[in-house]
């Protein structure tokens, strides 16, 4: 792996030699323009901001970037492992207007929240990026009302991680109702069945969307309003709920995020659990991980169901100072050399659909193959301009029927109740 990614940054360099001296040309033309690009006066210095690096590879972007661009270097700044103070940071220094954030990494559902209050850069005129090679469901996660305010970085479908020396030769469940029957087995090892991310944040919301979608039902229309009125929703719910009162699902799961289940996992807690790809690589080579002693243990399969359709962007301040820059930046990610390096380093999941078919970066990489089979099936959390306020309706009564503080019933009607109020209808 190591040496693998001493190569890819060598490859980086070389590719990218040329497009950082290009991109960060200037004509000085109008902003209006198609042909136009940013003024001279918008190169300099950024900073670029987003979530903890639980890979470790933001130095090493720094490094090939700053190479390159000595006089417009870059300089990340990390926020939480929380989705949810994630986006406070952002909101408060967008109140503010403050330049000091350049380009921002933004949770695909935070899209049309950000863009409707004018904290992005639109990406039009001389802030237009070729994407014709990205994957169209991932582009629809930087659009709002038709424009393009963010670009896709990195696209995301949780996978089902398994232990498949405990499984046998039973067949992979691909669906949550096969899973819970395969349980049995898990108890005959000591160990918990099933575990997602079922804390209250963001990530019950993905779990909960997930079981909704996996049931045939929705959360939202187009417009926004609730559909959980339905027997798929109310089945969706009911079934993690059921998990929960049976014990597939224990506990102490309402207390898990991402990296509380992996841990637990790798710790031979678990017989399964769903989370991101990025876990792929921290679950392989972790020392103490059981994939680490014994890489045939290790099963990986699509989702068991429809899963929600992850990923961040990136995007640029509205106030920032450097957008020249910023833009080039943008453009420099979405790179080839820079998705495939982000492939080696943290099992990303890239957002150029050429990078799918490379049978080079299957034959290295299975997850991807496994990935592109959830990514089929995906489906986008709920858009809103309220997004925030909708996902903290869905995690309180969510939360509250899985703890058993309120009936499905209950939790779904409350839920609709406060989306509605969210939206102001």
């Amino acid at each position: 792996m190591k040496k693998a990614i001493r190569v890819a940054a060598a490859t980086v360099t070389l590719a990218l030699g040329g497009l950082g001296l290009v991109a960060c040309s200037s004509s000085g033309g109008s902003t209006g323009s198609s042909n136009a690009t940013p003024d001279k006066s918008q190169f300099g210095p950024i900073t670029v901001v987003q979530g903890k690096d639980n890979n470790g590879v933001l130095p090493q972007y720094a490094a090939m970037w700053n190479k390159l661009h000595p006089d417009q270097k870059v300089t990340f700044k990390e926020q939480s492992d929380q989705a949810d103070q994630q986006l406070q940071d952002l909101l408060q220094h967008f109140q503010q207007k403050l330049s000091d954030y350049d380009v921002v990494s933004t949770d695909v559902v935070w899209t049309q929240q950000l863009a409707s209050q004018g904290y992005l850069q639109p990406l039009t005129g001389a802030y237009k990026l070729d994407e014709s090679g990205i994957v169209p469901a991932v582009l629809n996660t930087a659009m709002y009302r038709g424009v393009q305010y963010a670009a896709p970085a990195a696209t995301d479908s949780q996978i089902l991680y398994y232990r498949k020396d405990w499984l046998g030769s039973n067949p992979v469940p691909t669906t949550l109702t096969d899973l819970f029957k395969d349980c049995k087995i898990a108890t005959q090892h000591n160990a918990n069945c099933y575990t997602g991310q079922f804390a209250k944040y963001e990530g019950l919301t993905v779990n909960f969307a997930e079981a909704v979608n996996s049931a045939g039902g929705t959360i939202v229309d187009d417009k926004g309003q609730p559909t959980l009125d339905t027997p798929q929703a109310k089945q969706g719910l009911q079934t993690l709920v059921d998990a929960f009162k049976a014990g597939y699902i224990p506990k102490e799961a309402l207390t898990f995020q991402e990296e509380q289940g992996r841990q637990a996992f790798e710790a031979g807690k678990f017989m399964f659990y769903t989370n991101w790809p990025y876990a792929y690589s921290l679950t392989t080579t972790d020392a103490t991980s059981f994939a680490k002693k014994n890489p045939s243990a290790l099963g990986i399969a699509p989702y068991p169901g429809k899963s929600s359709l992850g990923g961040h962007n990136w995007a640029i301040s509205a106030f920032s100072k450097h957008k020249g820059t910023a833009l080039a930046f943008l453009k420099w990610f979405q790179s080839a050399p820079i998705q495939t390096f982000a492939i080696e380093k943290s099992s990303a999941a890239p957002v150029l659909a050429s990078l799918y078919s490379d049978s080079s970066l299957n034959s290295k990489y299975p997850y991807l193959t496994t990935l592109k089979g959830s990514l089929d099936n995906a489906v986008p959390r709920p858009g809103s301009p309220y997004y925030q306020a909708v996902s903290t309706a869905i995690q309180n009564n969510a939360y509250a029927a899985l703890q058993g503080s309120k009936s499905v019933d209950s939790a779904l009607s409350d839920m609709a109740t406060a989306i509605k109020q969210a939206s102001g209808s």
